[in-house]
């Protein structure tokens, strides 16, 4: 029984210590090294730096064998682990460290620039406790080190007995927030057990599977690649983020690594499937593609589902809030209808997805309402904020008592007459436009479907005028091709009624991702903002 996140690692490395546990490149981690090494940090931790239980310390690094044990060491010394973005920008990054008031930032890789730019630059003080765990110490750095790898290997490798229990914090994921401020989302262990028990058991992940490790550490699809490799006992392949710049190397990295399972956001997937990357019968060895966090076009899921009949397909649904994912819908049967709608599915053991409408009460079969979820992934909260907690997390009326609770997602959903949950859009992503009410999901639904092209993604612009808001659409031409505005404006006319058409176009080489890889819409706003845009 796994009682705390580490204790994946402890007990793979008492059954298989040789075991492979992580692969980067030529780089590679057993399960006993892994052990070990975080073992040896923890102590540290513990000793040298004075954690106590219930301290934040971060991670700033890339990720890499060297992050996982440092991510280990954190759990074991009994704190709690704050993933940091190594792309920066630094005053966001001071802004997380400010709020969770960290006792020490493990650092790694090309960060010096960010860290000497937070030691000297920004207004945190004190200057963080900054510990080097790679094997080249920094050079030009501002900042003090107070210790290296070489500190790291002379403490003791033997296990640690923990003091914190399954209820206890694990980590803090920092998510935008809607004020310019990020809002910490508090993941506790028995949160991520959860998933990942049913997980393994749902998906049959075995000791003999090979893993991808696509998601950066601060995006909590992260965490199901690495306790659910470590679960498992399988191996954990860190996928190059560089990678997701040339799909034809990403789909030879899913081949040349013979990996078995994939776990992405659906733009990935889109990616490769508008750039042909994978041929028919390819990745032999695969044997499931999973994706969460945004809507897989379906037109992309076909291209998949075609090419590889001997995998199997999964939509995964859930917030950060919710840990992983709470909903899930194993697609039965290749789609024949381009434009139709995959379902987010039920809910994972121990977890429901309930539509309801304004005073909580389920909505009928076909009627859209507020997606609500409730069970054992929900966060206690978000960091220090308990009026954006209550926002958000509030007392099911028809529940068991006050730990019963739903979590308000923001989304809208509606409920089939199949008894399956279906994503509609984001409550904020319904405009009013000409009278007209409008989901920016639909027309972007849409736009998957035309071949020409690579991404798209659609915005409400506000105005002044009669209209309310307008309809803009940023989009990237499919490889090799180009259309104009005036000829996506035509082929969507034969797709969504006129009133959804959009009057704005941005053409542009890609389009802007956040952090986690997903489509950045307020980027995008900001570009109509500050640019003309082709009206049509």
């Amino acid at each position: 029984m796994i009682a705390l996140l580490q204790d994946c690692v402890a007990r793979q490395a008492d059954r298989r210590p040789e075991a492979p546990a992580i692969v980067a490149g030529a780089e590679r981690l057993s399960y006993g090294e892994l052990d070990a090494q975080s073992n040896q940090l923890a102590r540290l931790l513990r000793d040298a730096a004075g954690c106590r239980p219930g301290d934040r310390v971060s991670l700033l690094l890339p990720k890499s064998p060297a992050a996982l044990v440092g991510l280990l060491a954190i759990y074991k010394a009994d704190c709690i682990a704050v993933p940091l973005d190594p792309a920066g920008p630094a005053v966001r990054i001071a802004r997380v460290l400010e709020s969770c008031e960290g006792r020490a930032v493990l650092a790694a890789g090309p960060v010096v620039d960010i860290l000497n730019e937070l030691c000297s630059e920004t207004s945190i003080q004190p200057a963080p406790w900054v510990g080097w765990i790679d094997a080249n110490p920094p050079v030009q750095a501002r900042f003090a080190v107070r210790f290296t790898q070489g500190d790291v290997r002379g403490y003791p490798n033997a296990p640690i007995e923990p003091r914190n229990r399954p209820h206890d914090a694990a980590h803090i994921l920092f998510t935008s927030g809607s004020t310019g401020r990020p809002k910490g989302v508090v993941i506790s262990h028995a949160n991520v057990i959860a998933f990942v028990e049913w997980a393994c058991r749902y998906f049959a992940i075995a000791s003999s599977d090979r893993l991808s490790g696509h998601s950066p550490l601060h995006f909590d699809l992260s965490t199901f690649d690495i306790f659910g490799t470590f679960a498992a006992g399988a191996a954990l392949h860190l996928v190059p983020p560089e990678l997701n710049l040339f799909p034809h190397k990403l789909a030879g990295f899913i081949r040349s690594s013979e990996l078995t399972q994939w776990f992405s956001v659906p733009s990935v997937l889109n990616y490769l499937a508008k750039f042909d990357a994978v041929r028919p019968g390819d990745f032999p060895a695969l044997k499931r593609v999973m994706w969460c966090g945004e809507v897989f076009p379906t037109p992309g899921l076909i291209y998949w589902m075609k090419r590889l009949p001997h995998v199997t397909f999964t939509n995964l649904y859930g917030p950060t809030e919710a840990t992983i994912a709470s909903g899930y819908y194993t697609v039965k049967e290749c789609p024949a209808d381009p434009i139709a709608d995959v379902p987010i599915g039920t809910g994972c053991e121990g977890e429901e997805l309930l539509v309801l409408n304004r005073d909580l009460v389920a909505v009928g079969p076909g009627e859209t309402g507020d997606l609500y979820i409730r069970g054992v992934g929900l966060s206690s909260g978000y960091w220090r904020d308990p009026e954006r907690t209550a926002a958000a997390f509030l007392p099911n009326p028809r529940g068991s008592g006050p730990a019963d609770r739903l979590y308000k997602t923001g989304d809208l959903a509606r409920l089939g007459r199949d008894g399956l949950v279906y994503f509609v859009g984001r409550a904020d992503s319904q405009i009013k436009s000409r009278g007209y009410r409008i989901e920016l999901g639909e027309i972007e639904a849409a736009l998957g479907t035309v071949s020409e092209l690579r991404e798209a993604a659609v915005v409400g612009m506000p105005t002044g005028g009669f209209e309310g808001t307008v309809i803009a659409c940023a989009y990237a031409a499919a490889p090799n091709g180009g259309v104009s505005p005036a000829d996506l404006r035509r082929m969507l006319s034969a797709l969504v009624p006129s009133y959804m058409l959009p009057s704005r176009w941005m053409a542009l080489p890609t389009l802007p991702k956040n952090a986690t890889g997903k489509i950045d819409r307020r980027a995008i706003r900001e570009l109509f903002d500050a640019h003309e845009a082709v009206v049509a």
